[in-house]
């Protein structure tokens, strides 16, 4: 690294950390903690508690993991309260004693709601419960559970004859009508965005499980990624909806995730230490994360995604924001491409000065043109302190090897 280099990543660094402690985490710890347990399910873009609103699993699951790689990294007390009250959710109320798995939605009172299991959901418990036992140094209680819906996973949801994983089951397991796992998104039995928050929390979970079946289904999945997402995409974009039989129903590109893919995948490549597979995804995710800067616009802000039509959608989303920032940070250091630094800071900066909400606390939903998104969540289900607590554990995390 040159001087300059090390200068500009030492204050990227300590950009992020002061935003993690200063902004993110306390809006969540101290406005969204339910006093009857877990957190709240929503509050609304101008920051109106809604303590009627459902709770679902993916807010709680990356509640959990944010506040335990928190913990993990900067070692405060505080953070570790709060992951163990998420854990407490995930495993007392969430998970579902009779079957397994998680369920998809509880009511503001603790009992459950939407009954289905979404195989996301269960990703991103295993996420949060690995990261805990991470934490902590092996938490048993975590590890246990986290085991065990890795399992449901593999029992319920992959595919062993055409490969990959569906999407959706009944609470008894079941098949589902409808796999959907939003209104905005296409029916499809096997998609891009369930597999990539499956071999992310698997990847997760490798690093303090390294059981021989837990490491042949993550490997399983980043070949899928290489040979099937990546491969039946445009350009390098990646491919999103598919049917049973792997034929793509869309045309779709999703800036967002290409570029969130691009460093997941190289992430999983480097804890499963196969050096084929790393040379395969080195190549892969440099396309990829060209195909994503397609959507990176002049000020370092990335727009969320093209539709089949042609017609962009320029929304500046506040996860693609902060997924732009970990994908730079990765191809400075990984494909030792000097100019990505400083475009990370770029975008940052675009992040700070746009999307975080200094005034009240966390971000806004999203930035459209000039005006700020108050109009979407500031925290639900889909609003939570994952994408962007990530985004600044990761950098600082990664850049600190480096100085």
């Amino acid at each position: 690294m040159t001087e300059k280099e090390i200068k500009l990543a030492a204050q990227l660094r300590h950009e992020l950390l002061e935003e993690l402690q200063d902004n993110i985490l306390p809006y969540w710890a101290g406005q969204m903690t339910d006093l009857r347990g877990g957190f709240y399910g929503r509050r609304d873009g101008s920051g109106s508690l809604d303590a009627d609103a459902p709770k679902g699993a993916v807010l709680n699951a990356r509640i959990l993991w944010t506040f335990s790689a928190a913990y993990r990294v900067l070692r405060r007390p505080e953070y570790l309260e709060t992951a163990t009250r998420a854990k407490r959710e995930i495993i007392d109320r969430f998970y579902d004693h009779e079957y397994g798995g998680v369920f998809w939605s509880l009511n503001a009172d603790g009992t459950p709601l939407d009954t289905k299991k979404q195989f996301y959901a269960i990703g991103f418990a295993i996420y949060g419960l690995s990261e805990y036992a991470r934490a902590t140094g092996g938490d048993s209680e975590a590890l246990d559970y986290a085991q065990r819906m890795f399992r449901d996973i593999e029992e319920h949801s992959r595919d062993r004859v055409r490969g990959g994983y569906m999407e959706a089951a009944r609470r008894d397991w079941a098949p589902i009508a409808d796999m959907r796992l939003s209104a905005k998104d296409d029916n499809a039995c096997k998609t891009m965005n369930t597999h990539l928050h499956i071999i992310e929390p698997y990847t997760n979970l490798l690093r303090v499980w390294p059981d021989a079946g837990l490491r042949e289904a993550t490997a399983s999945l980043l070949r899928l990624f290489l040979d099937t997402f990546a491969g039946q995409g445009d350009r390098g974009h990646l491919g999103l909806f598919f049917d049973e039989d792997w034929h793509r129903q869309d045309a779709e590109i999703s800036y967002g995730h290409d570029i969130e893919a691009s460093w997941l995948m190289l992430e999983t490549a480097l804890v499963l230490g196969d050096a084929d597979l790393i040379d395969r995804t080195m190549t892969a995710t440099r396309r990829i994360a060209d195909a994503a800067a397609e959507g990176r616009c002049f000020d370092g802000s990335m727009v969320y995604e093209r539709h089949a039509s042609g017609r962009y959608d320029n929304d500046k989303h506040w996860w693609v924001q902060a997924e732009n920032v970990v994908g730079q940070v990765y191809q400075y250091i990984f494909h030792h491409r000097d100019t990505y630094l400083p475009m990370a800071m770029q975008s940052w900066r675009y992040i700070r000065d746009n999307i975080a909400d200094r005034e009240h606390g966390e971000w806004l939903w999203s930035r459209r043109g000039a005006e700020p998104n108050r109009t979407d969540d500031k925290a639900g289900f889909w609003k939570c302190p994952y994408h962007n607590g990530r985004m600044c554990l990761e950098v600082a995390e990664r850049l600190e090897r480096l100085l």
